[in-house]
């Protein structure tokens, strides 16, 4: 069953191997197998900050996602485990733990962005983690952000004179969570308490001014502001003491400050009760067969050279799986037409009849199965096949009635023949017996059912 995919630890999805991204094939075959709706969380951020350690928090475990007590960066591109959803028994969580950005012995900082952008193409809620508060240096770290619209496009080709809108974008991207870490300030402007939230959308706000400066400091709150409509902030103290961290994998909760032992539960919780399924335009919930199809998509398109489009991955996604439908859907059909056809019917109506009743049926099934078929091209793919499959029942038809009244005359009329042979008719009164004989036997021909 689909719901019960457990994984026992992560598995990398998409490899970086400093020079290109490599899509595991065992992680693609994971996904294949998930047809539930998928919740997907994606957490980026600043290598050492402490990214993987709330991963493991949300699939529930101590260990799992990779972290390094060592100033080197652990995670490599990005990993996945996938898991029931603890608090939604009918969708299947995914968690996706990226690599670090900024980290130094990589010194290429095309493939940060590639991460940073795959993370907010396959994730219904992307958690950016940092240190401390939300400073200029925490807002450099998300100048991913002001990269995308050049990383990213949602049309595969808009007029040359026209801008994307931000709401082609909007319409795509997933909600944003900040997590702080090691936070250490008092939350209050002017002396009055705020929250995480409130302090967030304090930080975001713009400076009057076009210099460049204030362009700059401008810029990514910005984007964040306009790409992701919801918006939520948690904040961390510092879990343990400074000696103590590189050992916070194997520590218990007992072992580590309450107060960050109760932020981190409240944000597991935040997580498991408002990260949505991932979805495309037009509302389609994406599940694992279809999480596989984006990931094959945007990273063969990044490796090619191009910029993901999600348009086109949708059009990769309708492709494959209209594909599967109408193979679906013939299956149907030749399933019901053999269950209910013996050949040759009494007539060609009750044939006709049979292969409209199963045609119906087909096209029910296409329709359930089918996606976005906006021009109707698979629709009328299946319109064509199963006229075909009528025209060679017909044709199936006249050979069996013809192969069947042949195989009956031969029976029928073999005892006559014989009798031909024998003479039995050439004697005074034998025409009046022939005739009678043959009246007889064309009688009993015709009296035989199914002949078509």
């Amino acid at each position: 069953m689909a719901s019960h995919i457990q994984m026992p630890g992560p598995v990398c999805l998409i490899e970086n191997t400093n020079t290109q991204l490599v899509v595991n094939p065992e992680a693609l075959k994971i996904l294949s197998a998930i047809t539930q709706p998928v919740v997907v969380v994606a957490i980026v951020g600043l290598y050492r900050t402490g990214k993987s350690y709330l991963m493991n928090k949300l699939a529930g475990q101590q260990k799992g996602f990779s972290i390094g007590s060592s100033v080197q960066s652990h995670t490599k591109g990005i990993w996945m485990w996938c898991m029931r959803h603890p608090k939604k028994p009918n969708y299947t969580l995914v968690l996706l733990d990226t690599e670090g950005l900024g980290d130094v012995e990589k010194g290429d900082n095309q493939n940060d962005s590639w991460i940073f952008a795959l993370a907010i193409l396959l994730s219904s809620t992307f958690v950016y983690n940092s240190m401390g508060t939300i400073n200029q240096q925490a807002m450099d770290g998300l100048h991913y952000v002001t990269e995308l619209t050049d990383k990213i496009r949602a049309k595969s080709s808009p007029d040359a004179n026209e801008v994307e809108d931000s709401a082609d974008f909007v319409s795509f991207f997933p909600d944003f969570v900040w997590t702080l870490r090691d936070f250490f300030l008092k939350l209050e402007i002017d002396g009055q308490p705020i929250s995480a939230d409130e302090y967030l959308e304090n930080s975001l706000k713009l400076k009057q001014g076009t210099s460049p400066k204030e362009k700059n400091f401008n810029q990514p709150r910005l984007c964040i502001r306009k790409f992701f409509p919801k918006k939520k902030c948690f904040i961390f103290c510092q879990p343990t003491l400074l000696e103590n961290l590189c050992q916070l994998e194997t520590m218990h909760d007992d072992e580590l400050n309450p107060k960050f032992v109760k932020e981190a539960a409240d944000f597991c919780s935040y997580i498991f009760s408002n990260s949505k399924v991932k979805t495309l335009s037009g509302g389609i919930q994406v599940n694992g067969p279809r999480l596989e199809t984006l990931v094959l998509t945007y990273v063969n398109t990044i490796s090619s050279g191009d910029l993901p489009c999600m348009e086109n991955a949708v059009l990769a996604l309708a492709q494959i799986e209209n594909s599967a439908a109408v193979k679906k859907a013939m299956a149907h059909y030749d399933q019901q037409m053999a269950k209910k056809v013996q050949l040759p019917t009494e007539t060609l109506q009750e044939l006709l009849d049979l292969h409209m009743a199963s045609e119906k049926e087909a096209i029910e099934v296409f329709m359930k199965n089918s996606f976005k078929d906006v021009h109707h091209l698979f629709q009328k793919e299946l319109g064509d096949r199963l006229e075909k499959r009528r025209d060679d029942f017909c044709k199936d038809n006249v050979k069996a009635s013809l192969d069947r009244c042949s195989a009956l005359l031969k029976d029928i009329f073999h005892s006559l023949e014989e009798d031909i042979k024998q003479g039995v008719y050439c004697k005074p009164g034998g025409y009046h017996l022939l005739i009678q004989t043959m009246n007889k036997l064309k009688k009993k021909y015709l009296q035989e059912p199914r002949k078509g």
